[in-house]
């Protein structure tokens, strides 16, 4: 059996997803949120979410750490520590805003060099709890997914890190083409079409036109891909620091932050409408919105989405494991994949190896019988005229010079 283990390295959490077939089997064939009625209430993110594959972790098993990094005194890693005393490596997960590096023991890790070892360390934590909790031997695939803004130089730097660190065999994926995959196992089947790609995060926001529906196009995503920092639950916490008087006018707490909360989304609004900009696309082009991202876990975020875009907008019981749980998707296809082509290839080799049969066909049979009856009957003619030839010849005097002679047998 083939486990999939996707990983979603985040500014502020990692998240680790496993998927098996098992999973994958109980969530196809879910029908995705509709315009109108209880369907949409339900894809708004106002009702009861749909779960999405690999939601259960094995009993035990971690499913989210903070994103920190803490090393021993033998340069042990350790993730989602904050130890009392001493310090924790934070804030490295972006290698496009982060330039820090760290010493252990007398080596230096770049930004990347930490976010692989953030990798490693939650792999080799799930993957022992995945072993214990399965009987049969099962073989487990990896996909780490990264921010789709990295440019190929930052992607070919995080692929030699994960290579240094023993995640060679894992798979580099973007962020919302792991996402679409997700929303193909929980909502498909989908018909070709596009999806819109709404990743709110503890850091920024990013918008991202996916391909979804049918077949695998060698280029999932359309136009380019929009970020901002204005947008996300750090954003929003300033925001809340900035309004001393948020409280004022005798509102409760939570219909306060409400208010703010609808007021920043709504404001995230022209981030999208640049996003179909850029991609010369509107919104009618658009079959359906995901929501994904740890701070897209308050409902007034799919609320504005849905009344603002008019279309189905879909959302996760838990929307920061979307993208892990996507990667983990891709992952267990891509082994079940490879190991379907070794098979293949090892059936053609072996038919190869044999010898082939000679395989006469039925004509040729027929015209060989034919020629073999034809030449027994030939030289059974030919002796019974040979010997009424000799017997007429002994009977027969032949006169010559010398008299008559007789011929004997």
């Amino acid at each position: 059996m083939t486990v999939g283990l996707g990983v979603s390295i985040g500014t502020v959490n990692t998240v680790c997803a496993i998927d098996t077939p098992e999973r994958g089997k109980n969530t196809r064939g879910r029908r995705r949120g509709a315009s109108a009625g209880s369907d949409r209430r339900a894809s708004a993110g106002l009702g009861t979410r749909n779960s999405g594959p690999g939601r259960s972790q094995p009993p035990g098993a971690p499913g989210t750490w903070r994103t920190t990094l803490t090393f021993d005194s033998a340069g042990t890693a350790r993730v989602g520590r904050i130890p009392r005393h001493g310090r924790a490596l934070t804030d490295f997960a972006d290698l496009t805003a982060c330039a820090r590096t760290a010493r252990v023991r007398h080596r230096a890790l770049s930004a990347a060099d930490l976010v692989a070892t953030v990798a490693r360390t939650v792999v080799a934590e799930t993957s022992a709890h995945v072993v214990a909790g399965n009987a049969e031997r099962s073989e487990t695939a990896v996909a780490v997914t990264h921010p789709v803004s990295y440019s190929g130089e930052r992607v070919a730097e995080l692929r030699t890190a994960l290579d240094e660190s023993g995640l060679s065999h894992a798979a580099l994926i973007a962020e919302p083409v792991a996402a679409a995959a997700w929303l193909a196992v929980a909502h498909g089947p989908l018909m070709p079409g596009l999806a819109l790609v709404y990743d709110l995060g503890g850091a920024g926001l990013t918008v991202t036109l996916v391909r979804i529906g049918a077949g695998n196009p060698s280029r999932p995503l359309i136009g380019a891909p929009l970020r901002s920092h204005a947008f996300g639950g750090r954003a929003f916490g300033a925001t809340l620091a900035d309004q001393r008087d948020w409280r004022a006018g005798g509102a409760s707490d939570d219909a306060a932050i409400t208010t703010l909360r609808t007021g920043h989304v709504r404001a995230s609004l022209d981030v999208v409408y640049e996003c179909l900009r850029r991609a010369d696309v509107t919104m009618a082009d658009v079959d359906c919105v995901l929501v994904v991202g740890g701070a897209a876990r308050p409902p007034e975020v799919a609320t504005v989405l849905s009344s603002a875009l008019a279309r189905p907008v879909i959302v996760a019981a838990d929307p920061e494991r979307t993208i892990a749980e996507g990667a983990a998707i891709l992952a267990r296809r891509a082994a079940d994949a490879a190991r379907e082509r070794a098979a293949a290839a090892a059936r053609e080799s072996a038919a190869a190896a044999e010898p082939e049969p000679v395989v006469v066909p039925g004509m040729v049979r027929r015209r060989v019988a034919r020629t073999a009856v034809a030449v027994a009957v030939a030289a059974g003619g030919a002796l019974f005229a040979a010997t009424g030839v000799v017997g007429d010849a002994v009977s027969t005097p032949s006169m010559g010079a010398a008299g008559p002679v007789e011929f004997q047998h």
